[in-house]
C-alpha cells in the first residue's frame, strides 16, 4: 500500500512538472535585441519591460523574454537574429537601428519593433512612417535639432565654431548631423566634422575635433554615447561645454541638451508589444510614433566651471553631476 502511494506520489509530481513546462511552452515568446549597451539604450529596455509588464506581459508568468546583447558587433547581431528566428520568436523587439537591421535583414514574417531609431525610411526599415507596410514598426527617438542647436547660442553666445562628433557608418548620426550643420550655418556659426568608426577612436576623434571648435554637438549616436566619458574628459581639459541630444549625456558629463526621455520611448514600445500580441493591432499598419515632448538637462557642474549663467527660466532644469567636477 505505502508502496502504491508512493508511486502515486511521484506519478502526481512528474504531471505537475510536465503541466508547468507545458503551460510555460504555451507562453508567447518575446526576443529582445539591444544593439550595445550604454545608459540610453538601457532606459528605453527598462522603459520598455515596466510598460510591458503594466500592460499584463510579465515574463515568466505571462511571457517568455529572451534578451541578447549584441555587443556593438553586427555578426553578433546577426547570429542572434538567427537564433529568434529558429525558436522562433512571436516578436522581436530591437533596440538601435542596428538591432532592428539585423533582424529585418533575417524575417519577413515575424513582427519586430524597434525603439532608439531615428529615422526607419532612411535606414530602409519601413515604407513610411505612416504606413510601414513591411513587418517592422516602432518607436523614433528623432530629436528637436534646430532647437538644440538654437540651445547652443543661447547658453553659449560666444561660440563661433560648433563641432560635430559621430560615427560616420551610422544613418541615424549622419542624418542629425547634416540638420545640426545646417541649423550652425544659418545661425552664423562655422561647422567642423570629425568622425569615428569604433570606440577605439573616440578618445582621439574628440581630442581633434575639440582643438577646432568653442562648442562640441553631439547627436545620439551609439559609439559615442558608449564613450561619452572620455569626450567628457577631454571636454574639460580644454573647457569647452557639450551640447548633446539626450539626458544620458549630460548625466555622463555633459554640458546641456533639449532631448528626449529614452524611458518614455521604451515605454511607449512596450504598449505598441502589447496591442500586437493581444491581435489589436499588425505591425505593417502600425504607424511610427515619436515623442511629442522634451525637456532641458543642464549641468550645473560644468556650466559653472566655464563661467556660463544659466537663464533663471532653467535653473529647474540645472542638476550637480559628480563627473563635471
Amino acid at each position: 500500500m505505502k508502496r502504491s502511494i508512493t508511486l502515486l506520489l511521484a506519478l502526481l509530481f512528474v504531471f505537475s512538472i510536465s503541466s508547468t513546462a507545458l503551460a510555460e511552452d504555451k507562453l508567447p515568446t518575446v526576443g529582445i535585441l539591444q544593439f550595445l549597451q550604454h545608459p540610453a539604450l538601457d532606459a528605453a529596455r527598462d522603459g520598455f519591460l515596466k510598460a510591458f509588464a503594466e500592460e499584463g506581459f510579465v515574463d515568466g508568468e505571462t511571457v517568455k523574454i529572451d534578451y541578447q546583447n549584441g555587443q556593438a558587433s553586427q555578426d553578433i547581431c546577426a547570429s542572434i537574429a538567427d537564433a529568434f528566428i529558429a525558436a522562433p520568436v512571436d516578436l522581436a523587439i530591437a533596440i538601435a537601428t542596428q538591432a532592428v537591421q539585423a533582424l529585418a535583414g533575417k524575417t519577413e514574417t515575424i513582427p519586430i519593433l524597434g525603439t532608439a531609431v531615428t529615422d526607419y525610411v532612411l535606414a530602409k526599415l519601413v515604407d513610411t512612417n505612416e504606413v510601414p507596410k513591411f513587418n517592422v514598426s516602432g518607436t523614433s527617438d528623432m530629436n528637436p535639432v534646430a532647437e538644440q542647436v538654437a540651445l547652443i547660442k543661447r547658453l553659449v553666445p560666444d561660440a563661433k565654431v560648433m563641432g560635430l562628433l559621430y560615427t560616420s557608418s551610422e544613418v541615424n548620426s549622419q542624418l542629425q548631423a547634416g540638420l545640426a550643420k545646417a541649423e550652425a550655418e544659418r545661425l552664423g556659426m562655422q561647422v567642423v566634422e570629425v568622425t569615428v568608426n569604433n570606440t577605439n577612436d573616440v578618445q582621439q576623434a574628440a581630442i581633434n575635433v575639440l582643438e577646432q571648435c568653442d562648442v562640441l554637438y553631439i547627436p545620439t549616436d551609439n559609439i559615442v554615447a558608449s564613450s561619452i566619458a572620455l569626450v567628457v574628459e577631454e571636454a574639460l581639459n580644454r573647457k569647452i561645454p557639450i551640447a548633446g541630444s539626450e539626458a544620458a549625456h549630460i548625466h555622463g558629463g555633459g554640458t546641456f541638451t533639449l532631448g528626449i526621455d529614452y524611458f518614455k520611448l521604451g515605454e511607449q514600445t512596450g504598449r505598441m508589444a502589447a496591442r500586437v500580441l493581444r491581435g489589436e493591432a499588425e505591425v505593417s499598419t502600425m504607424p511610427i510614433e515619436r515623442q511629442s515632448e522634451f525637456e532641458h538637462l543642464i549641468n550645473k557642474t560644468f556650466m559653472d566651471a566655464l563661467g556660463l549663467p544659466i537663464p533663471e527660466e532653467l535653473l529647474p532644469f540645472a542638476i550637480e553631476v559628480g563627473e563635471a567636477d
